[in-house]
């Protein structure tokens, strides 16, 4: 198995994760969004950091990398509290539309940051992959409050400028269980003060539910951290338009959603182009690789 399908199966088993996690954040009830993002972080730091312990990877960065942990950190936090904020303000829907951002930008800072070039073909499947998320969420702009709406914008292009980083990473030999437990103390951190003077009481069950969700994000974090070290973000940031399916799958089991019949079309414009671009990406020789 190459680089390449890893980072695909990677994406993958990212998105199904993050699918999960939306539906145990949902499941908690109504608790701030900053709480909720605490408890996200400080389960994903906890298994980061038994998983350095058990494979005895040593708690420092390489040479030169801080900066790069901080950009990946900095901006993963900021992608992680706008989105809360969105989704707690904003259309679910809305909100993940403006989320599904984060793989244009990826592949906008890698082109410039990265120098990874792109074909045509390739930025035409992400475009496709695009416009078929459009058909499954039907955002209404017009109806979006102009303040959460901008955050929520700012929540991908964060998440994008992240994930640019964790590649970045990945190419100077920075270990996936440390750029996580790195980026997850840091948010931790971050949104420590605010839960100390902030905290809302929970139930027993809202505690259980967030303690799932931390674990689906800690899957999800690994997932998506070894899948943009092991390939570029152009070959494999189509796969992550699944994570929409795997919500719908979701959604009609716990909550009895029914998909329409654009998330229909929407679904097989993703899934095609998934195919298309995973068989291209197969045939076509990479100079740089």
């Amino acid at each position: 198995m190459n680089n390449k399908t890893k980072g695909i199966l990677c994406i993958l088993m990212s998105a199904f994760c993050f699918a999960l996690m939306n539906t145990f954040v949902r499941l908690s009830g109504d608790l701030p969004s900053i709480q909720k993002s605490f408890f996200r972080n400080f389960i994903a730091a906890i298994f980061a950091f038994l998983i350095i312990m058990k494979h005895h990877i040593p708690l420092r960065w390489g040479k030169g990398n801080l900066k790069f942990l901080l950009i990946r950190s900095i901006c993963g936090t900021i992608g992680i509290l706008c989105n809360f904020y969105a989704v707690d303000h904003l259309v679910l829907s809305d909100a993940s539309m403006l989320n599904k951002m984060s793989p244009f930008f990826a592949i906008v800072f890698s082109y410039f940051f990265l120098k990874e070039k792109c074909t045509p073909i390739q930025v035409g499947g992400v475009i496709l992959a695009f416009i078929g998320s459009l058909f499954i969420i039907k955002p209404t702009f017009s109806n979006m409050a102009l303040f959460p709406s901008l955050l929520g914008f700012l929540g991908g292009m964060s998440a994008g400028a992240a994930y640019t980083a964790v590649r970045h990473l990945g190419q100077r030999g920075e270990k996936g269980p440390f750029i996580v437990f790195f980026f997850s103390a840091f948010s931790c951190l971050i949104t420590l003060p605010y839960l100390i003077f902030q905290y809302h009481p929970m139930e027993l069950w809202q505690l259980g539910m967030l303690l799932l969700a931390g674990l689906a994000a800690s899957g999800g974090q690994f997932s998506i951290t070894a899948a943009y070290c092991y390939a570029p973000s152009k070959e494999i940031s189509v796969y992550d338009y699944s994570q929409v399916i795997f919500s719908a799958i979701l959604g009609f089991f716990l909550f009895d959603q029914i998909p329409d019949t654009y998330s229909i079309i929407g679904y097989i414009l993703i899934c095609a182009t998934a195919i298309a671009m995973f068989l291209y990406n197969n045939r076509r020789v990479d100079p740089a690789q």
